[in-house]
């Protein structure tokens, strides 16, 4: 992994707490060591059929897979669009509001990022939005600007097409402390994002939420159908740092936990074996689960490797989704 500019980086930057799984070697041992998944994975895969069938769930690409290339200037975020459709063959996105942070309400901005979806026939599916407040924040203040905050993205995201804004429920506290204040601000939020037709999915992102009990929790409590979750199967660090996990929650468990109330999914990667299965997630395992609840919404590719190229790890991804898609549909 780079140790430069990255959304974990930039968020930790901003005191979020414990941000998730992200280090692929590191997932491989906590993974194999206590529960054998790692190796799970290349077996289960390995024996699935070939034969593909229509797909369950439909294919869209986040923005963070290409990280490296917006940071290093050679994309914008304007270029995303056609990108995904030119050189992957996927016609839906999912932002990162990072990548164009001071333009969430520049109307000019988004009418070309709009048109440049439509001419290439691509759908916005959601905004992921950081950086703007804790809404477990127990500062209800605090709390109240962090939703405030996030209005400016929900609205984006209405004008773009999306169906979500994703979120994080973060907040400084104990589990039981930060469990009232996120259903708290993600219901406030929620109000609004109903008024536009827009869902706040929030995603497992390190600390509490990376536990599927707890965020599914906070999720029902909150008493919103527009609320809702975004399973990451690579995000289950709810103690220690990015590159060094103290503990991990069982990414089959939480997942399952979290597609009751998902209304979108994150395919992370980090590296694949020789056959081109995903080392850290069996995604025989996983898909079966999000297969088993009957979603059948978008799967968003979130390749976040460093042993292969951004291009070549969306590849790789979008690959492994089809082949195993195929055989559960």
């Amino acid at each position: 992994m780079q140790t430069g500019n990255n959304r974990r980086d930039f968020l930790k930057s901003l005191g979020i707490m414990s941000l998730g799984a992200f280090a692929g070697s590191s997932i491989v041992s906590a993974c194999a060591g206590k529960t054998g998944d790692a190796a799970h994975a290349t077996d289960s895969a390995s024996v699935i059929a070939t034969e593909a069938k229509p797909l369950f769930f439909k294919i869209s690409l986040a923005e963070w897979s290409l990280n490296k290339s917006i940071f290093g200037g050679k994309m914008s975020n304007l270029d995303f669009p056609a990108k995904a459709k030119n050189d992957f063959g996927v016609s839906a996105v999912e932002y990162v509001n990072q990548f164009f942070k001071d333009k969430a309400t520049d109307q000019a901005y988004l009418a070309e990022l709009k048109k440049r979806c439509d001419d290439v026939g691509v759908t916005s599916v959601l905004i992921m939005c950081d950086g703007e407040g804790g809404l477990g924040d127990t500062d209800e203040k605090k709390r109240i600007q962090a939703v405030d905050n996030h209005k400016k993205w929900a609205d984006a995201a209405k004008f773009l097409g999306c169906h979500s804004i994703r979120v994080n429920a973060y907040g400084e506290g104990t589990a039981e402390e930060v469990s009232k204040t996120a259903t708290d601000g993600l219901r406030r939020l929620s109000e609004y994002g109903k008024t536009l037709g827009i869902n706040v999915i929030v995603e497992n992102h390190g600390g509490y939420s990376s536990n599927g009990q707890w965020l599914s929790e906070v999720i029902k409590n909150t008493g919103m159908e527009n609320c809702g979750t975004l399973p990451d199967f690579g995000n289950f660090c709810i103690k220690g740092q990015p590159d060094k996990c103290d503990e991990w929650y069982d990414r089959y468990k939480g997942t399952e936990e979290m597609m009751t109330y998902a209304k979108g999914v994150s395919a992370k990667t980090f590296n694949f074996d020789d056959a081109g299965n995903c080392i850290e997630t069996d995604y025989v395992k996983m898909l079966q689960i999000v297969k088993n609840v009957g979603y059948n919404n978008y799967i968003g590719i979130e390749y976040e490797g460093s042993s292969l190229s951004e291009e070549e790890g969306i590849l790789k991804t979008k690959a492994l989704l089809e082949r195993v898609g195929g055989t559960l549909s």
